[in-house]
């Protein structure tokens, strides 16, 4: 849960997961609000007041459209509406969870999956989500932030994460983060929001703090 107590703009950064947003303000109904796949990183306005309440969905989940207006009706129902009609491709789960681990490789995930790479890129297209190399390169970037509260250097990291070098690893922060892992390290409350739990470290279904 998150109200806003002046008017502000905060960050949303790329994670692999949608949310669920149940969003209130001093006039008018309930919002109700299915987030896409981030695939940059992004600011939201937020005016004083502003009250969200959030529900993260496990990385590749399907949502049957009538939760939202099922939600829309009893907000306070959500977690338990969420449960009943949430979708997981188990076949396309087990593959991301696969991409997200460190040398992964769409080659690798596939061959394990007993199907071709263009079949599991198929697959992807067909439930509407972002490519395989989406949920690979995404997560070892996330991987790779939330090293940064350690004291490794910065090409140690580089090269623990999987990267040909410390240039590379300041390419891709810069690409799902906006910041390179200098700037990072120096911003703990944007490295917090990186580290939220989500693809690379889901933990389960919870409330979300945007």
């Amino acid at each position: 849960m998150f109200t806003a107590t002046s008017d502000n703009e905060a960050p949303v950064f790329p994670d692999g997961c949608r949310d669920i947003l149940v969003i209130e303000t001093q006039s008018g109904p309930p919002r109700i609000i299915l987030t896409d796949h981030d695939l940059v990183p992004r600011q939201v306005r937020l005016t004083a007041g502003t009250h969200i309440t959030g529900f993260r969905l496990r990385p590749g989940s399907q949502l049957d459209p009538a939760a939202l207006d099922a939600i829309a009706r009893q907000p306070g129902d959500a977690d338990a509406i969420l449960t009943e009609t949430r979708r997981d491709p188990d076949d396309l789960g087990d593959a991301i969870m696969a991409l997200t681990r460190p040398g992964a490789s769409l080659r690798s995930v596939a061959a394990a999956a007993g199907v071709s790479q263009r079949t599991l890129q198929r697959r992807f297209r067909e439930f509407g989500l972002p490519a395989p190399d989406y949920w690979r390169l995404l997560a070892r970037a996330r991987r790779a932030a939330q090293c940064l509260t350690s004291a490794c250097t910065l090409a140690d990291i580089a090269g623990e994460s999987g990267y040909a070098d410390q240039a590379h690893m300041t390419r891709e922060c810069l690409r799902w983060f906006g910041a390179t892992p200098a700037s990072l390290r120096r911003d703990p409350r944007r490295l917090a929001l990186i580290s939220q739990p989500a693809l690379g470290n889901w933990t389960g279904e919870q409330i979300s703090t945007r």
